[in-house]
């Protein structure tokens, strides 16, 4: 005879299905930082440009204005993510490899996008902190499971996810922290408005370097 189960047991069933060892090795792999925009050589940057004449207000700037146009197109920040609603609470407790149909005929997205969409899954869904854990019974996620869902979720592909999870990586070095992303998510006294206000400046990180 099959046992009826509780919601509360419902719930935490669920969070079993979700800490799969898979989940737990994709997210050991988020120990690499993004690559940055680095300076032009200071030779390239003085450098008077080919077709340019004496007089010519190209003579005036520091850099090409090819490098101009293309620092401008970087600092466009990301798309807010309003094309689609978040499921309802069911869709939060339930397993996420569930969610996989929704990611059918999606185009890929920025990274910085993507942690957009993932800043939506914990401010809507819920932060949580537990140790060694993606998400709760309840469907709260910590960081990193907010990236893993949106995901899911159809916000980017794969490789977006991981590049996402890199530049996370590199702003929390940019603000000293020389640990991975699950250990700063539950370090002692951490909140949901640290956790959010990380995406966000990741977010304007990413946006700025192109990403």
């Amino acid at each position: 005879m099959t046992a009826t189960l509780t919601p509360d047991q419902l719930d935490l069933e669920a969070a079993r299905l979700y800490d799969t060892a898979a989940w737990q090795q994709i997210v050991t792999n988020w120990q690499c930082t993004a690559s940055e925009p680095t300076p032009q050589a200071a030779t390239e940057a003085t450098q008077t440009p080919t077709d340019s004449v004496p007089g010519d207000w190209r003579n005036l700037l520091s850099v090409p204005v090819d490098q101009l146009i293309t620092d401008a197109v970087r600092s466009i920040p990301a798309l807010p993510p309003t094309e689609r609603a978040l499921p309802g609470r069911i869709g939060a407790i339930l397993p996420d490899r569930l969610h996989t149909w929704r990611r059918i005929g999606q185009a890929d997205i920025r990274p910085s996008t993507h942690l957009a969409y993932a800043r939506q899954v914990l401010e809507t869904w819920g932060w949580m902190n537990e140790p060694y854990k993606l998400r709760n019974g309840r469907g709260a996620r910590c960081i990193c499971g907010g990236l893993l869902t949106a995901h899911r979720l159809g916000y980017g592909s794969a490789d977006t996810m991981n590049t996402a999870g890199a530049w996370l990586l590199t702003e929390l070095r940019a603000q000293g922290w020389t640990d991975l992303i699950g250990s700063w998510n539950r370090a002692p006294g951490r909140t949901a408005t640290d956790a959010l206000s990380l995406i966000d400046a990741t977010i304007r990180r990413a946006s700025h370097a192109g990403q």
